[in-house]
């Protein structure tokens, strides 16, 4: 795997390094005239954004989330056995009669990996601890402690007040940055948009039920600000046209902006695809909340929001509203950045 991993790095560089002195042609994921018609779907991508929404949050006061012991205090123990594979349900057995309460097993992995939940117990933090003695008596010396966590009540409800803060605050802050950045239309499309972010991710959690911890936390985190970058170079676009094309409707004029930064918006959603589907598929239990969230946030819902509802909501918050579809030619604009090609 090693050398794979080597033989990879060796090939990008060497193909980098061809690109950078002429001797192969920059790849062209986009052609310079592209005109795909985005706005015409506005009318389909707001019903379906606004019916996702309701049922994201439907599911949330339904289902609620999985909390994981961050949030709701308890044990968590992540083992591997020593012989390379493990018998889960014996595993279970010998736990439940320790009488521990409820107790939840995950094999993971394909080496004997099983990561061990343990509700909280009554006794406070010195309870919890026992936990652990408990659990390590009964199972043995075949089994190698990887990773033990204890949270306590008290903990866990100001891990969780402290992550609720954070959102906010980050919102706010976002808000704040946009209002003085931009007119107030774009600033309250792309903290509209921001919000059907969070809002479908947190349903997607919802459904699916993964854990929701501090990663959890820090991933709703770098959706907003991910989310944020992609809308506001749209937005410098559209406003870059705005000044330049005083004649062209606005649909048009936001159909043109998108598709100059198309090119962009491709490469760098592929690349971080990419390196998320690593994480998710190698990078073990301990991140896999966090990468799932991640890939639906960001790779998914993202994309989709930047186009199809950040930038035509323009249009329904009175941006270039006194335009009338003339027909003034634009000139192909220039792709945003030096290395969107």
């Amino acid at each position: 795997m090693t050398i794979l991993i080597m033989a990879a790095i060796a090939a990008v560089t060497v193909l980098c390094l061809l690109v950078l002195f002429g001797v192969i042609p920059h790849l062209r994921i986009v052609p310079d005239d592209t005109r795909f018609d985005f706005m015409r779907f506005r009318r389909v991508s707001f019903p379906v954004s606004a019916a996702l929404s309701i049922l994201a949050l439907l599911f949330y006061f339904t289902h609620g989330l999985n909390f994981g012991i961050d949030f709701k205090g308890g044990t968590l123990m992540e083992v591997q056995s020593k012989t390379g594979a493990v018998d889960v349900a014996q595993m279970r057995k010998t736990l439940e009669g320790l009488g521990l309460g409820e107790i939840q097993l995950q094999e993971f992995g394909d080496r004997g990996e099983v990561l061990i939940r343990i509700s909280q117990q009554p006794g406070g933090e010195q309870a919890q601890q026992a936990v652990v003695d408990k659990v390590k008596g009964a199972l043995g010396d075949s089994i190698d402690y990887r990773r033990v966590e204890v949270v306590g009540p008290r903990v866990s409800n100001e891990l969780l007040g402290y992550g609720t803060i954070g959102i906010v605050l980050a919102i706010v802050a976002i808000l704040i940055y946009l209002w003085f950045r931009f007119e107030w239309q774009f600033a309250l499309g792309a903290m509209i948009a921001n919000v059907h972010d969070l809002v479908l991710t947190i349903g997607f959690m919802s459904v699916t039920q993964i854990d929701f911890d501090l990663t959890s936390i820090a991933a709703l985190l770098t959706i907003l600000g991910y989310s944020l970058n992609d809308t506001v170079v749209i937005y410098d676009r559209i406003r870059e046209m705005l000044r330049r094309y005083k004649k062209l409707s606005m649909a048009d004029l936001l159909n043109i902006s998108i598709n100059s930064t198309l090119s962009r918006s491709i490469i760098t959603h592929v690349t971080v695809a990419a390196a998320l589907l690593s994480l998710l598929l190698f990078g073990g239990h301990a991140i896999h909340s966090f990468t799932a969230t991640m890939m639906f946030g960001v790779v998914l819902v993202g994309t989709y929001t930047s186009v199809f509802i950040a930038s035509p909501i323009l249009i329904y918050l009175g941006v270039g509203a006194g335009r009338t579809a003339h027909a003034e030619v634009p000139e192909p604009a220039s792709p945003v950045g030096a290395g969107s090609r």
